[in-house]
């Protein structure tokens, strides 16, 4: 009998894909204590100590979990305290993190043991392919009961190059209303020339951005101050006054929060609009300006908006609906100063005057807060790094040893010539809901 020729490569890959297989089993079983804590953390409210707005925020600063991630982390962390099956596989390390966050946007006590089956025989793919088609399936259910006008929404967001990207699903009436606005806007535009043609894409979005402009200067909107709806673009005295030809060497401008823009735009931009001088030091902080007053002058809270880009608490991420704070009260002889003042948001804001907490500008400048019992915040992570020469992953054999981890635990039973029946498997999650619902007319 020939003897089986040995392959090196073929055995480190099989090594590895053991060992990683593994340690993915032990990282499921230590999310599932994780958000097992978590839950308990956030049901007792404990982030309140440090004035937080929520317990995302509190994952944010002390984790280094981005607020979306960390507000996923929550929804699963409460949704599994009513699903015993999912949690008992996950804290097993049987079923991945992916699986349960796309099982619990859809699952219930009537639908868990299905769901735990797809899980157990399918990738995640296939479960979160499940889910989808299944909320999408429910979606078209309540738009059929509930009118299509349920659905509209409006989503933005600054594409990689600057622009603004708009997605709307507005209901007929209103994308009628839209589209004749549009085209009113775009027939309203200077004759296009052949040298000048542009796409009526182009147009149209020129056209939407004299709409919203036209809408702001109406009399009809109510605004408290006028830069309310000021577009506020950051550009330097030698960029106004630099010409086309050296624009290459202008310095960067841009819009506050936003993307950059060309120097040509800036001093196009400000051919017709107010300017208003602001001097920064060497480290770039805004130097005061304005008169001594109770009410903050509006080029005083632009400087102040420069320089601090939001709530300054710590852990807060709050960049709009700020105010300007006395760090000492106007009362007790607190000057209206960039020096003496701090942004802080609605919720902070009235933690410092109401709820205990007290801000102090230290040396250079730098601001402190602490919470009533006087115990300092820091604005930094709470996390500690792994001692140098120790292995990061022994105890955590250590500590779920008793659930037998090996290799093959979380690796699931999908036979990769299968192919799954989508439309049969939305029909056995929705019989469970009909029969939930069912139950729940009964009662």
């Amino acid at each position: 009998m020939a003897a089986v020729r040995s392959n090196p490569a073929r055995d480190r890959a099989e090594a590895l894909a053991r060992e990683l297989t593994e340690l993915c089993s032990y990282r499921y079983a230590l999310e599932a204590r994780f958000l097992t804590l978590l839950r308990e953390f956030d049901t007792d409210r404990c982030w309140e100590r440090l004035g937080l707005h929520s317990c995302a925020h509190w994952l944010n600063l002390k984790c280094g979990i981005g607020l979306n991630a960390a507000r996923e982390k929550i929804r699963v962390a409460n949704a599994l305290a009513g699903l015993p099956l999912i949690a008992k596989a996950f804290a097993e390390g049987r079923v991945s993190y992916s699986k349960v966050r796309a099982m619990t946007r859809v699952a219930a006590p009537e639908n868990e043991e299905y769901l735990m089956m797809i899980a157990k025989h399918g990738t995640a793919h296939h479960v979160e392919k499940l889910v989808r088609l299944y909320r999408r399936e429910c979606r078209l259910r309540a738009a059929q009961k509930e009118g299509p006008n349920s659905s509209r929404a409006l989503h933005y967001h600054t594409d990689d190059d600057g622009m603004l990207v708009i997605e709307a699903r507005l209901s007929p009436e209103q994308g009628a209303l839209v589209l004749k606005a549009l085209d009113a806007a775009v027939e309203q535009q200077p004759d296009v020339t052949a040298e000048t043609r542009e796409t009526i894409s182009a147009r149209r979005a020129d056209a939407l951005a004299e709409i919203a402009e036209g809408y702001l200067g109406s009399e009809n909107v109510a605004c408290n101050t006028a830069d309310r709806h000021q577009v506020v673009v950051h550009v330097t005295a030698e960029t106004l006054s630099t010409s086309i030809a050296d624009d290459v060497t202008a310095e960067t401008s841009h819009v506050e929060d936003g993307p950059g823009v060309t120097a040509e735009m800036s001093r196009r931009i400000a051919c017709d609009a107010s300017l208003v001088r602001l001097v920064k030091d060497q480290k770039g902080e805004p130097l005061s300006i304005g008169r001594k007053s109770r009410t903050i002058p509006p080029p005083m809270r632009r400087a102040l908006i420069a320089r601090d880009k939001g709530c300054r608490f710590p852990g807060c991420t709050h960049t709009r609906f700020v105010d300007g704070h006395h760090i000492e009260h106007w009362a007790n002889g607190g000057e209206t100063s960039l020096e003496n003042l701090v942004l802080l948001c609605r919720h902070h804001h009235r933690l410092v005057h109401e709820g205990g907490f007290t801000c102090t500008r230290r040396f250079r400048g730098n601001v402190e807060f602490r919470d009533p019992e006087g115990v300092l915040l820091r604005n930094e992570p709470a996390l500690r790094p792994v001692p140098r020469g120790e292995d990061p992953t022994a105890w955590l054999r250590h500590r779920f040893e008793r659930l037998g981890i090996d290799d093959d635990t979380c690796v699931s039973q999908w036979y990769a010539g299968d192919r799954m029946d989508w439309d049969l498997a939305v029909f056995h999650l929705d019989d469970a809901d009909r029969r939930r619902r069912e139950n729940d007319l009964r009662v």
